[in-house]
């Protein structure tokens, strides 16, 4: 029947189709952070290489101390032990475990742009670990960013190793750690 002008349709509160189900195939909300790249990280098996999604630790470590040891020249030695001591963090956490797929590829990503002297990509990468995965990171991501600033500020080829035994010994009379 046709409804008087003005007149509420029959029930108010019916759905425009009842046979149709409400809709599911949306599944479940994501878990974790929503934004940049939930692709990337939600499939590591399907969206990254294998190579990638399993860095070894020392791929990432290495350059790192390496990175750390070529600052000890210019760098006050309690800043070199604090960064020191935040890599064995980062180390410990590997080794346990405790850090996702997402967090070990982008830390690979930092070494190699630290790596080719590109300062502001390593940064850019260091500030969304730390906004994407500051639980995984904190402990041990300031080392890095200082590691970032002091290799940064490190004089561009002149230290070839001619001038660092000068300033070492002046400033670690044992050179011995």
């Amino acid at each position: 029947r046709l409804c008087p002008a003005g007149a509420p349709p029959d029930p108010p509160s019916a759905p425009a189709n009842p046979a149709a189900p409400p809709p599911r195939a949306l599944g479940p909300p994501p878990l974790g952070p929503v934004g940049t790249a939930p692709r990337a990280e939600g499939r590591p098996s399907a969206a990254c290489p294998k190579q990638e999604c399993s860095v070894p630790a020392d791929t990432v470590l290495v350059p790192l101390r390496a990175a750390l040891d070529a600052c000890r020249a210019t760098v006050q030695k309690q800043v070199c032990n604090d960064i020191g001591r935040r890599l064995t963090v980062l180390e410990d956490a590997w080794a346990q475990g405790k850090l996702s797929a997402p967090v070990r590829k982008r830390m690979n990503l930092l070494v190699e742009e630290l790596q080719q002297q590109h300062w502001d990509a390593a940064d850019e990468i260091h500030r969304s670990l730390m906004v994407d995965h500051v639980n995984e990171v904190s402990q041990w991501m300031v080392g890095v960013k200082r590691l970032i600033a002091e290799t940064r500020d490190l004089p561009t080829g002149e230290t070839d190793g001619s001038t660092d035994t000068e300033t070492v010994t002046e400033t670690e009379p044992g050179q011995g750690e």
